[in-house]
């Protein structure tokens, strides 16, 4: 038995990886979330964006996060080489610079606040289901949402 590859089968063999590879990182495409905020009354302390994978974490515990300078009344982040899946993003203008979102009563937000597809927040937090989104197949998403 002859085992030398010859030069049609090395040709064939070099094809057939590339194109495995091709599909692979195809397959495998990283999606990315641009965040656009708008809406700030002053250019005091960041703007604190958090970007969230499932519902239990929403508005308690981002999966990524990220802060921002604000100039001229926006703000913006970009989170990259996310995963397929479904998200939402949460936003709040940190005035004071101490990494909270600060509260009156513990239940009503002092700092202006943002979640992605400008959730509503009516007799409450804004809800996963307003706010979430799907990322798929190298998707490029623009969020642009203002502060309340």
């Amino acid at each position: 038995m002859n085992s030398k590859l010859k030069p049609n089968d090395m040709q064939t063999l070099i094809l057939t990886l590339i194109f495995s590879v091709g599909t692979f990182l195809c397959a495998n495409a990283q999606n990315s979330v641009e965040v656009v905020i708008t809406n700030f009354e002053n250019e005091n302390g960041k703007a604190l964006v958090g970007l969230y994978n499932t519902e239990d974490s929403f508005l308690e515990d981002a999966w990524q996060s990220q802060s921002a300078v604000i100039k001229e009344g926006q703000a913006s982040v970009v989170f990259e080489n996310i995963p397929d899946g479904t998200y939402a993003v949460s936003a709040f203008h940190d005035e004071d610079d101490d990494q909270k979102l600060d509260m009156f009563l513990g239940f009503y937000p002092t700092e202006d606040y943002a979640t992605s597809n400008n959730a509503p927040a009516k007799f409450g937090p804004p809800k996963w289901d307003d706010a979430k989104f799907d990322l798929r197949k190298g998707a490029k998403v623009i969020q642009k949402i203002n502060m309340m």
